[in-house]
């Protein structure tokens, strides 16, 4: 692994990290301090399906999920791909949605840019059965 994936990495994984307690939480903040002031994302669907642009739009899009799920999700990882400006999470998470069994397993994606993330891909397959 170069220095460079090396350093991609850590600081995606350090982003992960903030993201995971995001998601069980509810808490933020770490995150959104990782994102970089024109930090983009893209959502399959919903309200934010497409492309989103800026750390604002991030903003709401995170208090949006956790109002969706109240109680929080938790994940369990299941693989990291990355090279040099991009790391892939795949992971399981499990949870209520607006009270309801929710299951999903999802593949996001990081793109590094200095020591912050400057964009944010989700892809996601949810059938309620997925282990």
């Amino acid at each position: 692994m170069t220095q460079e994936m090396n350093r991609t990495l850590k600081i995606a994984q350090q982003a992960f990290e903030y993201f995971q307690h995001g998601l069980a939480t509810g808490e933020w903040q770490q995150f959104l301090d990782m994102l970089t002031d024109d930090f983009s994302f893209w959502f399959p669907m919903g309200e934010y399906h497409g492309l989103n642009i800026g750390k604002e739009r991030a903003i709401a899009f995170v208090e949006y999920f956790s109002q969706t799920f109240e109680q929080g999700l938790t994940l369990t990882l299941d693989r990291v791909t990355s090279n040099e400006t991009t790391v892939v999470f795949e992971f399981r998470d499990e949870g209520l949605m607006r009270g309801e069994p929710y299951k999903n397993r999802v593949a996001v994606s990081f793109d590094v840019r200095g020591d912050k993330i400057c964009s944010y891909r989700e892809y996601f397959g949810s059938d309620g059965k997925s282990n």
